[in-house]
């Protein structure tokens, strides 16, 4: 048992420095030559040596760096990683959105949370009628409520607070007002997703929705979420005076992470994403002075370990899975660019932005990323959806997740206000 552990802390270890050389080579060919984010080159590198591709060639004397994991009684795999480094690409996850909170403007926020709800209904609402009627357009299906039309609507509906938090960070447009405007309305979305998901599990399960059931996982995750995030603003002062008392060397900042792990555990014991806990806590403690304190050197652990969570991110990626049905991804790969945009876009020149801002707006709530994965992956382990259907869901996600930040960059460095002048 001893040996087996040792060996597998080795590979993990192994792989994550393999990781990190590819991300930082990758992210600075990106930055250098392409003048794009380097999360972008990051997703690159991932998939150039994910399980798919390279990772898959065997090394003599050490066997396949990054095998596919095996699946146990037949269980489907979706997740194409091992535990380990599946386990330490989600805590980067959170350690990236823990940052993210930490430099929003939390009066900024507040000011447009109201516009970013709006925002989160179109782009949940269109998203998710255009994916359960793609499959009918193209003869996959009769009825646009059976359940895998139902699943890829659910999948449309995704939202990647993670991948847009980077871009905007990488470019400094976090506090601008479509910056909070497009995290604001991710939260949101992911919220909406799980009611959503929530009424397709049961339909497929049972072939009814359970009201009293949707209700109860959808209040217990909008209250916890809500309570989470207005207590947290509420005792933030406190906890900062609590945490910098501590006078050891690094102790404020372990405490500040204790804490964001707890928020994200919390989260997702309540059927949120974890990355929703670590953002609403860093929110809360954005105006702290223990904020002031604790950046600097958080900002090293941030470069050290976050370009693991999207190096992880295109590993996922099968290029052959995707040609199966190659037609119907492509249908819905152009519904799910076209849905957000203008799902969460047109809302957003309703609420206040003008063409400029809402453009933005929309390419920003554009990359569906894990969370569109993680939906599908549901799917394929219940057998709602085969590894085909499957195969579509991960075209729709690479092409949106790649193709934001080649828009969103473009559409900030243009310059203008994204504001409705009054």
């Amino acid at each position: 048992m001893e040996e087996n552990i040792t060996h597998i802390v080795t590979h993990l270890v192994l792989q994550l420095a393999v990781i990190l050389v590819a991300a930082k080579v990758a992210g600075e060919l990106t930055e250098r030559y392409l003048k794009q984010p380097s999360v972008l080159g990051e997703l690159c590198a991932g998939v150039i040596i994910g399980p798919f591709a390279l990772g898959a060639l065997s090394i003599p004397g050490l066997g396949v760096l990054f095998p596919l994991p095996h699946a146990a009684h037949g269980a489907a795999i979706f997740i194409p990683v091992s535990n380990e480094l599946w386990s330490v690409a989600q805590i980067a996850s959170v350690v990236l959105l823990f940052v993210a909170g930490l430099e929003t403007d939390l009066k900024q926020f507040l000011r447009f949370a109201p516009q970013a709800s709006v925002v989160a209904i179109g782009g949940v609402f269109f998203p998710f009628v255009a994916g359960i009627y793609a499959p009918v357009l193209m003869g996959f299906t009769d009825n646009p409520f059976d359940t895998m039309p139902l699943f890829l609507g659910c999948v449309m509906t995704a939202t990647s607070v993670g991948i847009t938090a980077r871009i905007l960070g990488d470019i400094q447009q976090i506090n601008t007002p479509e910056g909070v405007t497009i995290l604001a309305a991710a939260v949101v979305d992911d919220v909406l997703g799980i009611l959503a998901l929530t009424i397709v599990i049961g339909i497929a399960e049972t072939g009814g929705v359970s009201i009293s059931n949707v209700a109860l996982v959808g209040g217990k995750a909008t209250g916890f979420w809500l309570a989470l995030t207005i207590g947290g603003i509420l005792i933030a002062p406190y906890i900062s005076r609590l945490l910098l008392k501590f006078q050891s060397t690094g102790a404020s900042l372990a405490l500040a992470l204790g804490l964001a792990f707890i928020a994200a555990a919390l989260a997702e014991m309540f059927g949120l994403a974890m990355i929703i806990g670590a953002y609403s806590i860093g929110l809360a403690l954005s105006g702290t002075e223990l904020k002031e304190r604790i950046m600097e050197p958080l900002e090293s652990l941030f470069h050290g370990l976050v370009p693991i969570f999207f190096v992880v991110m295109g590993m996922l990626v099968n290029l052959e899975a995707m040609t199966a049905s190659i037609g119907l991804g492509i249908v819905l790969t152009i519904l799910a660019i076209l849905s957000k945009v203008f799902g969460s876009g047109l809302p957003a020149l309703a609420v206040g932005f003008n063409r400029i801002g809402s453009t933005r707006i929309g390419i920003g709530m554009l990359p569906r990323g894990e969370v569109a994965l993680i939906v599908a992956g549901i799917g394929l382990a219940r057998g709602v959806i085969g590894p085909d259907i499957f195969g579509v869901a991960i075209l729709m996600t690479v092409v949106t997740t790649f193709l934001a930040p080649i828009l969103l960059v473009p559409s900030f460095k243009s310059g203008g206000d994204g504001l409705t002048k009054h």
